[in-house]
């Protein structure tokens, strides 16, 4: 929970990058309908097949999680992992052809639909001018990258860390602690923000930053074993009341 009156003053602000900031969630599933199409009406797939396939590839991309020590080509990977959902799907043969045209066209289709909405900049800009701001993303190196670029990143942030590019991500405290380090600031100073409970909340609480906000933008509804945000709010851009009120406290 919030530390109040701890004499450290608010200087930084650690932000999520999906689903907080940008809408990866709605790219996705822009993206899914281009692939669902193309199933559909250049390779005779029924409906409820095509969603099977998509279904099995979301399973498959949930379950993914990178290590940094080893060098796989991630479009490699997510494009077999497309290709197993058509084999489990439809029983037929390995089509690799097939499962790479559906796995760029998605790639493609879901890096058109990310960006960060121009109130969002705005709102980024004007915090800059108060704090130090820091993107801290959880993913591979090569998929976060890409979306930091398309998005244009690095004009609202001092600092961007992506979980693939370190031991560990998000929610251990040791990128939180490597994030605090390149800074130049206490835990205490820093206020975590992100859409998670799990890796941005709990991760945010137990490196000991001095409040977490929870962007609830789905009426998620915590379970009993998850770690209670300081802050709850449905958008990002409800933020600047929040720190308002945290530097008051502070």
């Amino acid at each position: 929970m919030a530390a109040e009156g701890t004499g450290v003053r608010l200087s930084a602000l650690l932000f999520d990058l999906d689903n907080t900031l940008v809408d990866t969630a709605g790219a996705s599933r822009q993206a899914e309908r281009q692939v669902k199409d193309l199933l559909i009406s250049q390779h005779g797939y029924e409906e409820s097949v095509a969603d099977l396939v998509i279904e099995k590839f979301n399973t498959k991309l949930e379950k993914e999680h990178p290590d940094p020590s080893t060098k796989i080509d991630i479009d490699e990977e997510r494009t077999l992992f497309l290709e197993l959902a058509i084999r489990e799907t439809n029983r037929h043969k390995p089509d690799l052809d097939l499962a790479k045209q559906c796995y760029f066209l998605w790639k493609r289709t879901r890096l058109q639909h990310i960006h960060i909405p121009e109130e969002v900049k705005a709102m980024l800009m004007e915090l800059h001018q108060s704090y130090k701001l820091l993107l801290l993303t959880n993913g591979s190196s090569s998929v976060q990258r890409e979306k930091i670029k398309v998005c244009q990143c690095q004009q609202y942030f001092d600092l961007i860390v992506v979980g693939g590019e370190h031991p560990e991500q998000k929610p251990a405290r040791s990128i939180f602690q490597e994030c605090f380090r390149l800074l130049g600031v206490k835990p205490d100073a820093c206020v975590m923000i992100g859409d998670n409970l799990k890796t941005d909340i709990e991760g945010g609480v137990n490196a000991g930053v001095r409040a977490t906000i929870w962007i609830n933008n789905n009426n998620g509804k915590p379970d009993g074993e998850s770690t209670v945000p300081d802050y709850t709010v449905k958008s990002v851009l409800d933020v600047k009341d929040i720190l308002e009120n945290i530097k008051c406290k502070g």
